[in-house]
């Protein structure tokens, strides 16, 4: 199992970033995540003890996945996220694939949603080895139903323009609307037993730990 937490991995990121990218532009992606924290609460759009809406979403090789089918064989840990780019996105993946075979001894199977393209999800999947399920909600079809959808900012997506990420390239729409991370626990009969989100500040993330401890109860 691993036993770092999300928060000790992220310190060692954000040194790599401030020694990576120029001040003016860590600046604006600092800004940009504070403001998210402040503007926006409450977040998750479903709570503990609610159904959770059933969907069928395209995964990395285009694929569709059906929420009821995987329901039939066990649990699903829920995890939305925002791209490839964020690589806030990319630690959390990466740390919870770490535990995924403690995950699936407890009962249940991880999916990750993001807006992104299937080809994008097959991008993350691949930088992360991940060996889990990565599905494309074009539209935030399905985010909206859990978590916070809203609009990126034009300031930290012109910085990121300007660092060479496009960060419209992962869509297949110019709406640059993203979810809010979030991660649910469903059980089979699809109650939700496990609810939680750090808020707009998206660069903090649910440990592993806090999911693993959830599906033991």
């Amino acid at each position: 199992m691993n036993t770092d937490s999300y928060q000790e991995n992220l310190k060692a990121l954000v040194g790599n970033l401030a020694g990576m990218l120029p001040e003016t532009a860590l600046a604006v992606f600092n800004k940009d995540a504070e403001m998210l924290q402040a503007n926006y609460h409450p977040i998750l759009k479903l709570q503990v003890g609610e159904k959770a809406p059933d969907f069928s979403l395209s995964n990395a090789l285009d694929k569709t996945i059906k929420l009821s089918d995987l329901l039939q064989k066990g649990k699903v840990v829920l995890v939305f996220y925002r791209g490839t780019w964020c690589p806030y996105c990319n630690l959390q993946l990466a740390h919870y694939q770490k535990s995924l075979d403690v995950i699936h001894k407890l009962g249940a199977e991880l999916v990750a949603i993001s807006p992104q393209t299937p080809n994008e999800s097959l991008n993350i999947q691949q930088k992360n080895e991940l060996n889990f399920e990565v599905l494309s909600d074009n539209g935030n079809i399905v985010s909206r139903m859990y978590t916070t959808v809203f609009k990126n900012a034009d300031v930290p997506v012109n910085t990121m323009l300007e660092l060479g990420i496009d960060f419209d390239v992962h869509y297949s729409d110019d709406s640059r609307e993203l979810p809010i991370p979030a991660v649910f626990i469903i059980e089979k009969d699809a109650t939700i037993s496990f609810a939680k989100s750090l808020g707009g500040d998206y660069r903090n993330r649910v440990e592993v730990a806090d999911i693993i401890n959830a599906l033991k109860k």
